[in-house]
């Protein structure tokens, strides 16, 4: 504690002043583009990540980056994310799995998740990915299953984001674009699914104005 203490004192004399005119401005409003929906993992920092200031990005954080379908869970993800589609307006929304993911781990391997049973039923929302790493990635191992496990995870929330009744209107409209992401924590790059290429691609040969397809494309691991 004394040292997140100590950061406080420093943030306020030092990291604050020079952006007091913004925090002022950001007391009256918010005005963020993007929903930045990733892990609780402590070793992800988005706003690090991308580079962004305070009040660029809304942000959902939970353990596995997960989206319950409409009707699943009556949580806080579908009220945050209703709140930042409807109220805030944005306009992407990216989903931000990352490599050597906990939870995606304790999919993989119930046994790991006992001792935690809101862990084990909060994964039942990711139930989907589990069967299609089963069916589908029989042939890989250890770390390169678990990475096949945090990319399809990636993209069936995605289609989970797809179900709710506020993402799905402004789908139609065309002003509300989704995107997936996979961080590689080792080496600070960014993969995001292409769906021209139908994998995860380095984030520098995205095409940005692509939205993903609400049919899935199968793809291998690239990471």
């Amino acid at each position: 504690m004394q040292k997140l203490i100590e950061g406080i004192h420093r943030f306020q004399k030092k990291n604050f002043r020079p952006l007091q005119g913004l925090f002022e401005q950001l007391s009256k409003e918010q005005n963020p583009e993007t929903l930045f929906i990733t892990c609780s993992d402590s070793r992800i920092d988005p706003s690090l990540i991308t580079q962004t200031q305070p009040g660029e990005l809304f942000i959902l954080r939970n353990a596995g980056n997960i989206v319950p379908p409409h009707g699943a869970a009556n949580g806080g993800e579908a009220a945050t994310i209703d709140f930042a589609v409807t109220a805030l307006g944005v306009k992407d929304i990216i989903i931000c799995g990352h490599s050597h993911c906990g939870a995606m781990r304790g999919l993989l391997q119930p046994e790991l998740t006992k001792c935690c049973p809101a862990m084990t039923s909060w994964l039942s929302h990711a139930e989907t990915t589990h069967r299609i790493v089963v069916d589908n990635y029989g042939d890989l191992e250890e770390e390169k299953l678990l990475t096949a496990t945090v990319e399809e995870n990636v993209l069936v929330q995605l289609e989970n984001l797809r179900t709710l009744p506020a993402v799905a209107s402004r789908l139609v409209k065309g002003d509300l674009h989704l995107h997936g992401w996979v961080y590689k924590i080792e080496t600070g790059e960014v993969f995001a699914y292409d769906l021209t290429n139908a994998q995860f691609v380095p984030l520098a040969k995205y095409h940005y104005s692509q939205e993903e397809s609400a049919a899935r494309r199968r793809t291998a691991s690239t990471i």
